[in-house]
């Protein structure tokens, strides 16, 4: 049988199943074992429950062992039968715990609503430039694999034809640091990565400029007050004008294209580290009502490793 105990005496082992190290699991155990008192205060004299309080079956693993449950199943991603094996769980339990410590643990992480929230109180240019190393901050999209809908509508509209499957799309923004500082709440797959940024986009500071790639090609024109850093782009001659080669683009734009993209890596390196969880590279086998909350705390694990365990 599986637990803290026997995880924590092989390190190694501990941060491939759950992600993060022994300490930095303690630090975020310690927070939420602060706020569990009250979240369960809440949480059993909600106006909705229907039962007594005390009524129904006590939880069969104590905090710490629900907490390694639940980064278990967010960074391996496997089935909740398999998981309920490991530690001696019914497979209904297994999700039950997880979905009754979902709200807890989105409390205690620093979330990328949170960073976001904070990032549009700066009050001047050194918080800034706390928060926006350098002043800049790297927007980019992503995209995940979900069964095949059963709604003919909802096949259309989550049909990704960049991916050839159905899929949903998440827009990150982070800092020069990798640092996520806002996530979009899921789209349809079909979204074109602009159109994704008009819905939801970041509120940033003006000091701050905002590196995209090629696929955000016109965003100076719609959006002026933005510091927007985009390549250029070969432009065609236009239609009627065929035999005419589009401009090459110069030694000097070449040279800026090349130190945009190495400036840009730093989000899709992130958006690497996020897809080391595998709840967010697999197909997504979850409801889709989920996926914004399982994503978000993702995110969170992720920050938490980037600021360290004294941010929390």
């Amino acid at each position: 049988m599986l637990n803290y105990d026997v995880l924590s005496r092989k390190p190694l082992i501990f941060k491939s199943f759950t992600g993060l190290e022994v300490q930095e699991f303690d630090a975020l155990y310690s927070k939420t074992q602060d706020s569990h008192a009250s979240y369960e205060e809440k949480r059993l004299h909600r106006e909705d429950r229907k039962r007594r309080i005390g009524a129904g079956h006590p939880f069969k693993l104590p905090l710490r062992d629900r907490l390694v449950t639940l980064l278990m199943y967010h960074r391996l991603y496997v089935t909740s039968t398999l998981l309920g094996f490991l530690f001696n769980l019914g497979q209904t339990n297994v999700l039950k715990n997880i979905r009754m410590l979902e709200p807890l643990v989105t409390q205690v992480l620093p979330l990328p609503g949170k960073i976001h929230q904070r990032a549009r109180r700066l009050g001047n240019l050194d918080e800034v430039e706390a928060l926006f190393p350098g002043f800049k901050a790297f927007l980019d999209a992503t995209e995940q694999e979900i069964p095949r809908p059963r709604d003919k509508g909802k096949r259309r509209t989550h049909y990704s034809g960049k991916k050839k499957r159905h899929t949903v799309k998440n827009q990150i923004t982070v800092n020069a640091d990798g640092l996520i500082l806002h996530k979009t709440p899921h789209a349809r797959g079909s979204r074109h990565d602009y159109a994704l940024f008009k819905w939801r986009h970041p509120r940033l500071p003006d000091e701050v400029c905002l590196g995209l790639d090629l696929g955000y090609d016109g965003i100076r024109n719609d959006y002026p007050g933005l510091n927007a850093l985009v390549p250029f782009k070969r432009r065609s001659p236009g239609r009627g004008k065929r035999g005419v080669k589009a401009r090459e683009l110069t030694c000097e734009e070449k040279a800026y294209n090349q130190r945009l993209s190495g400036e840009r890596v730093v989000v899709e390196h992130t958006i690497s580290r996020v897809k080391k969880f595998r709840i967010m590279a697999h197909e997504f086998r979850n409801r889709l009502k989920h996926y914004d909350t399982m994503t978000d705390i993702v995110c969170g694990l992720v920050n938490l490793r980037i600021i360290g365990i004294t941010a929390l």
